[in-house]
Order: structure tokens, then sequence, then C-alpha cells
């Protein structure tokens, strides 16, 4: 596919933003909504919206058909069993079900959760809770300078203690890509399950599950083109199986009496409730794009170009500090966070979007890395398929101008 075909697929990409062409550099925040994603969202609404797994009406079974074949497609492209695939809202409350259940079953008072040094708040405050709850202790691994894992202290950090480690695949600060198989490798050897944070990996990897080898892995669909509000929690069904129901509800039991419940198999013991019926099939078409896009040549050579002048700009201009510098280019996704000396982060955003550049700024959800680094926020520009060389040198010219007029 050329640029400009992906880009007709996002109506959104045609807008403008205070007269000027909208440069949308904020993909790690959530990703914008493809003609299919949106198609297939009005579809199910107007003309099979039901129930399901309730009923034997028409409607309730095309439902029921449409929910359950996105599991299917979505085992499929992760390269696992259907049966190890919950549905769920984002990566969010993917990491806190497995922080409950997996807590509730496995974790007991004076055992370790480890996490890193670089995680999303979502991928902290689940295990903080967990540990309060349950009286155990959670320890973290380091980043270096440049912003990678040390992974020699992951090592000294494993213990009998340790009931399982939790690391982001890809840093929404960072860019840089962790070695989860190699992490993998290190935890298993001792013995301790690994949870990865795919919510960035997700949209710039092809991800495959058993190359992993990780135990748990989360996935927001708003951040690779699906609908907002659905997710996937991948779990290995030695896991899944032993772990208790994280909410109670309708349609996760067995059976139920005043004398006790049964719980329904995994993963149905998983999804308590109405699901978000409409929008989780979104994530077929959105999977079926991703891969299209991840496999195309064009596409990834244009991006690899895109990322390699973005990367030499920011390491090469003295009035910026980059922050996830990358040892190789493979291990940097065109996600770039940074600061400016003598001007502040959120004035950097607001000049940049008075010049149609929507770009994040702040702690990013990521309050002690910040400490790690001693900053108070970063400004951050992450990318995706559809964005193009010439916004990337726009963008370098209007940061230009925006820093001269902050710091002169």
């Amino acid at each position: 596919m050329t640029v400009q075909e992906i880009r007709n697929e996002f109506p959104i990409l045609s807008r403008e933003v205070y007269s000027k062409p909208l440069v949308y550099f904020d993909n790690a925040a959530t990703s914008q909504r493809p003609r299919c994603v949106v198609d297939k969202f009005t579809s199910l609404s107007l003309n099979e919206n039901a129930n399901i797994h309730r009923a034997f009406h028409r409607l309730a079974v095309d439902a029921t058909e449409e929910y359950e074949q996105t599991r299917r497609k979505v085992a499929e492209y992760l390269g696992c069993s259907e049966k190890e695939i919950v549905f769920t809202s984002g990566t969010t409350n993917s990491i806190n079900l497995v922080a409950f259940s997996f807590g509730e079953a496995f974790v007991k008072e004076g055992d370790e959760i480890i996490v890193s040094e670089s995680e999303h708040h979502s991928n902290i405050v689940p295990w903080q809770m967990l540990c309060s709850r349950k009286g155990a202790k959670l320890r973290v691994i380091p980043v270096d300078d440049d912003g990678y894992l040390r992974l020699d202290v992951l090592e000294s950090l494993l213990s009998d203690k340790t009931k399982i480690v939790a690391v982001t695949h890809i840093s929404n600060v960072l860019g840089l890509v962790n070695p989860i198989p190699e992490i993998v490798s290190v935890c298993h050897e001792r013995g301790v399950p690994v949870l990865v944070d795919g919510a960035q990996g997700i949209i710039h990897q092809n991800i495959d599950i058993q190359e992993l080898g990780c135990d748990f892995y989360a996935l927001s669909g708003h951040k690779m083109f699906a609908s907002t509000g659905t997710g996937v929690l991948y779990g290995k069904s030695e896991w899944l199986d032993k772990m208790p129901p994280y909410m109670g509800g309708g349609e996760m039991i067995n059976s139920v009496s005043f004398s006790g419940t049964t719980y329904a198999p995994v993963p149905g013991k998983f999804e308590a409730g109405t699901q978000n019926i409409n929008a989780t099939p979104t994530l077929v078409p959105a999977f079926e794009l991703l891969s299209k896009l991840n496999n195309d040549a064009e596409t990834t050579d244009r991006m690899k170009k895109v990322t390699r002048y973005l990367l030499d700009y920011f390491l090469s201009d003295p009035r910026i500090t980059l922050y996830g510098i990358p040892k190789k280019a493979s291990d940097k996704i065109p996600l770039f966070s940074f600061t400016v000396k003598g001007a502040h982060h959120e004035d950097i955003a607001i000049l940049m979007d008075k010049m149609g550049i929507a770009l994040r700024s702040g702690q990013m959800c990521a309050e002690p890395l910040m400490d790690r680094f001693a900053t108070t926020g970063m400004v951050r520009a992450s990318l995706a398929h559809y964005n193009t060389m010439e916004e990337a040198e726009y963008f370098v010219a209007c940061l230009d101008k925006a820093i001269k007029m902050l710091t002169k």
C-alpha cells in the first residue's frame, strides 16, 4: 500500500486544526480509526445488536458468532489457543485481572513481585495493590541512562520468593523494545511466570506468543486501530485454569445456588456480565489491517526511514534531551520523548498544537520513570503507519520554531 492509500483509510487525517492540516503524533495514547473498523462497529450496532451467549433468536445467534469468531481470529493472529484469549476493556483491565486473580491463587505474605522502572502506571499500581492486600513486596528492575532494562539486576532480584515478573514489551515513554524472550528465559529458569504489557508492542511488532514465551500478554484495541473499550488478555491455560474469577455475575458461571456457585471454564469465567458486544469484533478488521501493514515492505521501509530521520534530528540538536536512546535501530519504534532546555514541556506541546501537530506532554502515566530521569515531564511524539516523512519534516521545522519562541 502507498502511504496515501493507507491515509485514505483514516478519514480523520484529512481534517484541519487551526486552519492547518492535522499532524497526529499522539498514537501511543490512542490510534485513529480506519473505515473498516468504523464500518464493522456501525454494521453490528444497526443489524446484529443483541446480547451474546444468552438466547436462541437469530440476532443473538449472529451476535454470538461475531464475538466468538473474533476470539478465534485473535488467537490465530497471536498464535495461541482460543481458550487462552480473554476479552477485556483494555490493557489496564487485563493487568488488573491477572494481579487480582493470580494474586489470590499464588501470592502470600512475604512473597515478591518484580516490575521495571519503565512501566506505565497500569503495570505498577495493580501490583502495589496486590502487595498491600497480601503483605507482599514490590521489587524494581532499574533502567540505565539510555533507558535499557538492567537485566543483570533482574537476575539478582529473582529468588524463591518471586511469584511473577511484569514488564512492558515497549515502553510508552522510551520507545525501546525490551528483549522479552531473554527475560522470559531467565525467569522461567527459576520457575517464575512473566506478564508482558503489550499496549505498545502490539502495534509495532508482529506478535508470536509462542516465540515470546510469556505466560500473560495484555493489549488494548484502541492502540491498534480498533474501538475503544476493547482489549485482550492472553494467558496460558495452565495459569488461567487455576486462577479464580476476577468478577462475579452472569455468564461466568456453571451453576448458581445459595449453597454455592461453580464457574464456567476458561475463558468464560473471566468474562462476567454483558460484554462490549458491538466493539470487540472490531478487533478483527483492526488485526487484519495491522497485519497487512506490518508485513508490507514499502510501509515498513518508510517507517524505518522516518524513525531514523527523527532519531538523527533529536540526537543532533543540543537544545534537546532525548530519552530512550537505542544501541541499534531495531530497538527503537517511532516514539520519541524529549525535553527542551529552558522550555516547559506543556508550553512546547501547546505551541505545536497551534501549528496543527498533536503531541503528548506530561508524565505520560510513568511518574517513577520521570523521577529516574529527574524531570517533571516530557514531550512525546509517537507515530503510526499512516504518518509520513513530510509530516516528520514539518514537525522538525515547527519544533525548531517553538523552541526559538520559548527560549529567545
